[in-house]
């Protein structure tokens, strides 16, 4: 049973659960692969609180991950899947015919032993397998997708999501994004086959605030509760909020609203956002 729920035997057990991480098969991280992650605690270089409800939390190292996957044409054995504290999927460590050593986000599927090949050209595609988006048939599921060729990916990469390739014409391939997003990407970009290992992070209940301090998440204080110099919503006479459109405390509307910048380059490539004024949300 991959998610484990408690019995109420106390307060701080009620309706909690814990994810069991049965797929983890590897407990200590590779040295070799570990950098320092210091804290901010949200804050900026001259120590001002600049990002609110974060701060504390438990001591975690970096796991430096393969995401561009350029070490082409040599087969890759996983060496077994670990638990990666910074992201909420799991992470595969590889070990490759030279003896590099790579850490991947770990796909559905994928367990200790397994061989995994990244590769510009034609491959068999099996999870965990690494090419471009024009050897990839049409119709499958990936992750960790390029928005530029040779960036790396940077599009789906949570646990338990994957993007639909629906269509390939010319030098564009469409995907389906798991927000409901339909987006152009370039056939040249390189994408993973499958989908993110570790579906069942999405059913965790925290079950008491003790848990999400643990995670660094500071309690979260309603702005119609602050000062008027703290929040847009802050001051006045009782509960106020001074005829402001609901927003965060930096002034950017908080529900729902259009954050992305006009006239980019990109907005061609997106074929229909995630929310549409005239569709409503994409159903996957």
């Amino acid at each position: 049973m991959a998610i484990r729920v408690y019995k109420p035997t106390t307060a701080g057990r009620r309706n909690a659960s814990v994810n069991m991480h049965a797929e983890v098969t590897k407990k200590r991280p590779e040295k070799s692969l570990l950098r320092p992650a210091p804290k901010s605690g949200g804050r900026n270089v001259q120590g001002k609180l600049t990002v609110i409800q974060q701060g504390g939390g438990h001591k975690r190292r970096y796991r430096v991950i393969d995401f561009k996957r350029q070490k082409d044409d040599m087969v890759a054995i996983v060496v077994g899947i670990e638990y990666d504290p910074n992201r909420s999927c799991h992470i595969a460590l590889l070990k490759y015919e030279d003896g590099t050593l790579r850490y991947i986000l770990a796909p559905k599927g994928l367990t200790a032993g397994d061989k995994v090949m990244s590769s510009a050209n034609p491959l068999d595609p099996t999870p965990g397998v690494c090419l471009p988006i024009k050897h990839i048939p049409t119709g499958m599921q990936v992750h960790n997708v390029e928005m530029e060729p040779g960036r790396g990916g940077q599009m789906v990469r949570s646990a338990g999501l994957g993007a639909n390739l629906t269509n390939k014409e010319g030098r564009w391939a469409t995907i389906v994004l798991p927000s409901g997003e339909i987006r152009q990407v370039s056939v040249e970009c390189r994408a993973t086959v499958g989908s993110v290992g570790n579906p069942d992070h999405g059913n965790v209940k925290l079950g008491k605030a003790g848990r999400a301090r643990w995670l660094g998440r500071r309690p979260r204080t309603r702005g119609v509760a602050m000062s008027h110099h703290q929040h847009p919503h802050g001051g006045g006479e009782g509960r106020s909020k001074g005829g402001q459109e609901p927003s965060n405390a930096s002034g950017t509307g908080s529900k729902g609203g259009r954050t992305r910048g006009y006239g980019k380059a990109s907005d061609k490539r997106i074929l229909r956002r995630r929310y549409s004024r005239r569709y409503g949300q994409l159903k996957l």
